[in-house]
């Protein structure tokens, strides 16, 4: 897929005249998809796609258009050569662009991560085994995804990631289910096995009479997952220097009125150990790591070339959205075996979902709880709970209310596969609340 990559690359700069440039952005990916429901295989299927987006430059005019290879250079010669001209004829008509950066310093990069995946029969089997005698729903994903960059300057980045994603929930009927994943780059049957049986356990428990709580606040356990969401949230605009400098980030109170997170709390851009690319669209390659947040403090910014343009800043090959895509939270000291029983008495958080901000600039986020949630006793699940909806702030979650975080962390790939697989991770432990509002 390289060889092909490089040659699409020099047919782009073939078909150049005299003052222009390009930025080439070469995607392709080889994935084994198999659909489950019911415990058996309902949709298997292979994709074999690779795609290039094309940016053609002229001073500080700009234009871009993506195509569809076919994999045969004399087939995709020609829509190139199409391309590039129904851009340079798009170039006249376009405004310069005053925020236009792209890198001019050549830094070539190679980077390959993640294992081969084994024969889908062997997923499949192990797959079915996990679900015997219940209802598995969900799909296992894999296969590599190559990534590539290049321009008129000569430089060339190349990654392939190798990953897969099994996402699935064990149904129990109604609106109770308990769902889980195991992701990474190297499939263990055994870790996926054990990762199975501790989801049925949680399901048996499902089958109790569920309960209701009254409002209030309650001692809480936010799974990985749980968290996940919550960092959903606080990517939207909250790590970008565009944000900060709009005064639109959900972290206002932090950069504005010295409001801090519990010094437990570390994020970062952890782009060497995630699966998206270590380099960006206009050619800036990323530093292995980025510090957002430092012991409770916000530290750095996501600095996309555009707002480095814009603001005089420094880039540091964000991408043009300046969310992370890799984002790391740093483990805690909590054994996760230990969680129910340093819960004591409270909420045990498995889901949440429709997220929303109801205060933005004061870092308050409502949303719902989904699946398996439980009421536990005395380190114990007593009872699945029926759907509650929270109502809190990231400065009491993460901030006063955070009694600890877990030894381990979960890998969380996307799931998406819309646009082709979705590279995007989470690297997070779970969390311990001292109190979580909820409001009905």
């Amino acid at each position: 897929m390289r060889a092909h990559f490089e040659a699409v690359a020099a047919e782009v700069q073939a078909n150049l005249k005299g003052g222009e440039d390009f930025l080439a952005n070469f995607r392709a990916e080889d994935s084994t998809f198999i659909r489950f429901n019911k415990s058996a295989v309902r949709q298997p299927g292979q994709v074999r796609e690779a795609e290039l987006a094309v940016d053609l430059i002229d001073g500080r005019r700009h234009a871009e258009s993506s195509i569809s290879l076919s994999g045969e250079i004399g087939e995709d010669r020609s829509r190139i050569a199409r391309m590039v001209s129904d851009l340079r004829g798009v170039l006249g008509d376009v405004p310069e662009d005053p925020y236009l950066l792209v890198s001019d310093t050549v830094q070539p990069s190679t980077r390959q991560i993640g294992e081969a995946p084994p024969p889908p029969d062997e997923i499949i089997d192990a797959v079915i085994q996990a679900g015997s005698g219940r209802d598995l729903v969900g799909f296992v994903a894999g296969g590599p995804v190559w990534t590539g960059f290049a321009n008129g300057r000569g430089q060339r980045n190349w990654d392939e990631a190798t990953s897969f994603n099994a996402d699935w929930s064990f149904y129990a009927g109604g609106d109770k289910a308990v769902k889980t994943g195991y992701a990474g780059f190297a499939w263990d049957r055994r870790a996926f096995a054990r990762i199975a049986a501790d989801a049925a356990g949680r399901l048996e428990a499902l089958t109790r009479p569920p309960r209701t709580i009254p409002p209030g606040e309650y001692r809480a356990f936010l799974t990985p997952a749980a968290l996940n969401e919550i960092m959903a949230m606080l990517v939207w605009g909250g790590f970008g220097l565009n944000a900060h400098r709009t005064r639109a980030t959900i972290f206002l109170r932090m950069i504005e009125g010295g409001a801090r997170l519990d010094e437990r709390v570390t994020l970062t851009e952890a782009t060497a150990e995630g699966a998206a690319p270590s380099f960006q669209r206009e050619g800036f390659v990323k530093p292995p790591s980025v510090t957002l947040i430092d012991r409770g403090a916000y530290r750095d910014c996501l600095v996309s070339p555009r707002s480095a343009a814009e603001y005089g800043a420094v880039t540091n090959g964000a991408s043009r959205g300046e969310t992370p895509a890799s984002l790391s939270m740093a483990a805690g000291e909590l054994p996760e075996a230990d969680g129910l029983k340093a819960l004591g008495t409270g909420v045990y958080v498995s889901n949440l979902w429709y997220l929303n901000f109801s205060d933005r600039s004061a870092g308050r986020l409502t949303g719902m709880t989904r699946f398996a949630t439980f009421w536990v006793e005395n380190g114990e699940i007593v009872a699945p709970l029926n759907v509650m909806r929270f109502d809190d702030t990231i400065y009491r979650m993460l901030g006063t209310s955070l009694e600890a975080l877990t030894a381990e962390r979960q890998l969380l790939l996307d799931p998406g596969t819309y646009d082709g697989r979705n590279l995007d991770s989470v690297h997070l432990p779970g969390a311990l609340l001292s109190a979580l509002r909820f409001t009905l």
